[in-house]
């Protein structure tokens, strides 16, 4: 059955825009650039291999805990810049993720989701994928979600970069690092300089402002403080079946950041409250009432030591706090039909406080080995779970510790050939032991070339919520007995760069998961069980191009097939086809910019079987930087061609899916000072 099935008006169109940007615009801009270009290329063909791999290449930390090319890393890596972020027009780390090889994301109205090669399971929490700030874990220790809506716990405007990392990463992280790991790497005081102050309107409602200042004193502090604040009144939206709701979609969030640096020492701090009103009905609520909503809060507290001891090893050392709060009321009529309405608001909520502590040494040995061990330990001192209205249904106060000791070996085995395994091994008070190794074989038979061979598993353990949420015989049991997931991972990397400015990866994958966590009938109620198989396979392409005046692009295409073993069958919310394109364009030289996106994601398939269609979508963004010295300035439009599509969304919402916001617009502005 189709859902939805209007006219395509806009493909056509959306070539022509193609067209244009490649045989119009581009090419303009190459024109204006070819002197430049011949005489980069003569003082490029004077310099040295090594030389000539330091002008191209980009480095990564979070894919072996350490600093190295990302042609070097056992890992299939994208890094998305500031630059990026503030030409493209990106609000969240869902536009980030979204924009990315392989990734999607989806949004139900109340939260950001996440899918990773074909893999995007309705309503998981984003708890497949490790999230980190600056190598700190973000992921909580209830749901074990990673947020990355307006929930997230960092405004974008502070980061510096993202590294998207893929495939597993257990062996160095441990749970949630089961299709990949998103690392984001935050600005420091040194990059502010003094004093910035933001603010943005947008459609629906929505306004955002942020005040920071930072700096690095000659006397060796760093600083960063900032704050930032989020209003959206939101839509009145239409659901099929159910009519509008209005006034139930509203969006409000407030962050903070700091981060003090001395010497060998950094601490720092983040918090974000955010309040979402749910505009869906979900879970059988009432409908159109604005009394249902979700509260998230987040926060952190890390001291880190690093310290390099000349000709011994490099050490780290970390201690933190951590905090998440998820408060939520839900409100229910009571009343017998034909009965004047009895509304009661069901109240649910978890809490979550845990510390952790890591150390980690990092050694060369015999001028061939990288060496890396390290261990991890986190108390989880905190771990409840309530919920209420005129009776009690569940009030179940837990606590736990796990630990993990780690190895990892980078050796270099010839110039241009490097042998990079590592092991993990995790200990739980809930299931007990998992060991996950990784392996990667790195190959350059020329000086732009890479071959990478990669094997890894990695393991979700199951979270408190899926161990131990019971509402005492309402709809939910719970299953203590819950083993984690498993993931085998097997991929082939070629990296190849063309000429100066241009390069070129190409991926081929199959993952297999064993004992898939799923909910599962048990009489009337639902219970989470190990019960599913996945098998997939896919390939990703990308082109990227870029140019020192500014110009730069990249197209990319991924095709991912994923079926449950079990009933032969493909999944919910995975499509089989995604292509990017994004270009940026430099209309005046260092002062205005053109930044345009392309998405195209191919139809997915409901929890109850129904197809959502097809679409494109595409977001222009106008930016300028210092037209008026310390002010940047920018109006993005998402949605340009306003494209009806709709998102696969959990069995708790009425239709399982949702539809995705239409035209919109932003304007921006930021100032230095």
């Amino acid at each position: 059955m189709n859902i939805g099935n209007r006219p395509r008006l806009y493909s056509t169109r959306l070539f022509f825009l193609i067209q244009i940007l490649y045989f119009l615009i581009v090419p303009q801009a190459f024109a204006d650039q070819e002197e430049k270009l011949a005489l980069e290329q003569t003082q490029l063909n004077e310099l040295s291999i090594e030389e000539l791999m330091n002008i191209q290449v980009a480095t990564v930390f979070g894919a072996s805990k350490y600093e190295q090319k990302v042609t070097e890393a056992p890992s299939s890596i994208s890094i998305v810049t500031a630059d990026e972020i503030r030409k493209y027009g990106y609000r969240t780390m869902a536009d980030i993720i979204r924009s990315q090889r392989g990734f999607y994301a989806t949004y139900d109205r109340n939260y950001s989701y996440m899918g990773v090669r074909g893999f995007g399971r309705p309503g998981d929490y984003n708890s497949r994928v490790l999230i980190l700030m600056d190598g700190h874990r973000l992921n909580d220790n209830v749901y074990n979600s990673g947020l990355i809506g307006t929930e997230g716990i960092l405004d974008v405007d502070l980061v510096d970069h993202v590294e998207i990392i893929r495939g597993p990463s257990s062996s160095l992280y441990g749970t949630s690092a089961f299709f990949g790991v998103v690392n984001i790497i935050t600005r420091r005081g040194r990059d502010l300089g003094g004093v910035e102050v933001s603010g943005s309107a947008a459609s629906f409602g929505t306004y955002a402002g942020r005040l920071s200042y930072g700096n690095a004193f000659q006397s060796g502090p760093e600083v960063l403080l900032s704050g930032s604040v989020y209003d959206s009144k939101g839509q009145d939206l239409f659901f099929q079946g159910k009519g509008w709701s209005r006034d139930s979609d509203y969006d409000s969030a407030g962050n903070f950041f700091t981060e003090a640096s001395f010497r060998d020492f950094t601490l720092t701090g983040a918090y974000v409250a955010r309040k979402k009103g749910v505009p869906t009905g979900s879970y059988d609520t009432v409908f159109n009432n604005s009394d249902t909503f979700t509260k998230d809060e987040r926060g952190y507290i890390e001291l880190k030591y690093e310290h390099s001891f000349s000709g011994l090893a490099d050490i780290t050392a970390r201690v933190s706090y951590d905090s998440y709060k998820y408060d939520a009321d839900y409100i229910y009529d009571w009343a017998d039909p034909g009965d004047p309405p009895d509304l009661v608001a069901n109240k649910d909520y978890a809490k979550g406080q845990w510390w952790s502590a890591g150390l980690q040494i990092n050694k060369t040995l015999f001028e061939k080995h990288r060496i890396i061990a390290g261990l991890d330990f986190e108390d989880n001192f905190q771990q409840d779970q309530g919920n209420y209205d005129r009776a009690v249904y569940l009030d179940d106060e837990r606590s736990s510790t796990n630990w993990a000791l780690y190895l990892q070996d980078e050796y270099r085995i010839l110039s241009n050939l490097i042998l990079n395994a590592g092991v993990r091994y995790d200990h739980y008070d809930t299931f007990g032991g998992t060991t996950n190794p990784r392996i990667a074989l790195i190959y350059s038979p020329f000086a732009k070339t890479t071959a990478k061979l990669l094997y890894g598993s990695a393991f979700r353990a199951p979270n408190v919520f899926e161990l131990y949420y019971d509402d005492g015989g309402v709809k939910l049991k719970s299953n203590p007995q819950l083993e984690p997931e498993e993931i085998k991972t097997y991929e082939i990397v070629l990296e190849q760069y063309l000429g100066e400015h241009f390069r070129m990866t190409a991926t081929g994958f199959n993952y297999r998961i064993k004992d898939l966590i799923s909910q599962q009938p048990e009489g009337d109620l639902l219970i989470f069980r190990n019960v599913e198989n996945i098998d997939a396979r896919g390939v990703e392409l990308e082109v990227e191009g870029k140019w020192d005046n500014g110009l730069r692009g990249r197209l990319s295409y991924s095709y991912q097939d994923v079926k449950d073993k079990d009933k032969d069958r493909g999944i919910s919310n995975s499509p089989n086809h995604l292509a990017k394109l994004n270009v940026i364009i430099p209309l005046l030289k260092e002062k205005i910019f053109a930044g345009t996106e392309i998405q195209y994601m191919s139809s997915r398939t409901t929890v109850d079987g129904k197809k959502v269609d097809d679409f494109f979508i595409t977001n222009v963004t106008l930016f300028s930087q210092n037209l008026i010295k310390g002010l940047d300035a920018s109006v993005s439009i998402y949605n340009l061609f306003d494209k009806r599509y709709r998102d696969p969304v959990g069995a708790e919402i009425t239709n399982n899916y949702v539809e995705q916001d239409g035209i919109s617009i932003r304007m921006k502005l930021t100032y230095k000072f």
